[in-house]
């Protein structure tokens, strides 16, 4: 992979900027189609940015990145919208404190809480990994007891089901929509020239945020049906990488598109 170093341009000064979700987004679709799209913006660095708008914490993405099976990205949205990060040049995946000010206040310490109103719901098994600003939970929906629902409620916080398998309890009004556009802002970056790309419905909050879309082909139908009437949401055939390229063309976001098959 390249090395990102100084000369390279801030991504406001960039062409265009991908933030993508990474399970079945950035990561979804064939092996062929996944390594085109990631040769695309290693080789265009200089016009094209890339942020990882996910679920996933920032120890897996410095793993996956540091393995070869991604490119670096430029910026981190993860854990849901919960952690904004930079990532530096020695690959170290920094939290923004400015950026998570309101998103630790919001939180408020609450992960004992939630864990404890949340100890015994049938259907949710807490997931071991020490979230910050999140508490998430693998989820069995044949199982699963929606009183969970009110118990976050009444305890001032969000809950988020996605994939019909992840059940995360998040601070109140944040998720990836309203993270992603803060990152934006931040940089100074023309919101016209970002994608966002997505296929579960913890995209949605994305999906629907304004900034210009794609649904990939492979999509949750619950999230499709939801975005479908927005007019700035593209929804494309492909699956995963194949999607991402299918609509960096259809939407003149790149004079230099990358080829997928469609």
């Amino acid at each position: 992979m390249n090395l990102m170093t100084d000369s390279l341009p801030s991504l406001a000064q960039r062409r265009f900027t991908l933030a993508t979700d990474l399970d079945g987004t950035f990561l979804g679709g064939k092996e062929a189609e996944r390594r085109r799209l990631y040769d695309w913006i290693e080789g265009s660095r200089g016009s094209v940015g890339l942020i990882f708008v996910t679920g996933r914490d920032p120890m897996f993405i410095g793993e996956m990145c540091a393995s070869g099976a991604l490119p670096w990205p430029d910026y981190v949205v993860g854990d849901v919208g919960t952690t904004i990060a930079a990532v530096g040049r020695d690959r170290k995946i920094a939290p923004i404190p400015e950026l998570e000010a309101d998103i630790s206040s919001l939180w408020n310490d609450s992960g004992e809480r939630v864990r404890t109103a949340l100890a015994n719901v049938p259907g949710l098994t807490l997931q071991p990994t020490p979230f910050r600003y999140r508490v998430s939970f693998d989820l069995d929906p044949d199982a699963f007891d929606h009183d969970a629902k009110v118990r976050v409620a009444e305890l001032g916080l969000d809950w988020l089901i996605s994939d019909n398998r992840f059940f995360d309890v998040l601070p109140k009004g944040i998720s990836k929509g309203p993270s992603i556009r803060k990152l934006v802002a931040h940089l100074g970056m023309d919101e016209n020239r970002v994608l966002v790309a997505g296929d579960t419905l913890n995209d949605l909050s994305m999906l629907a945020c304004g900034l210009p879309a794609v649904a990939v082909g492979n999509s949750e139908l619950e999230l499709v049906q939801q975005v479908a009437p927005l007019g700035h949401v593209y929804l494309a055939s492909g699956h995963g990488a194949a999607g991402i390229m299918e609509a960096i063309s259809a939407l003149d976001l790149h004079p230099n598109p990358p080829k997928g098959d469609h």
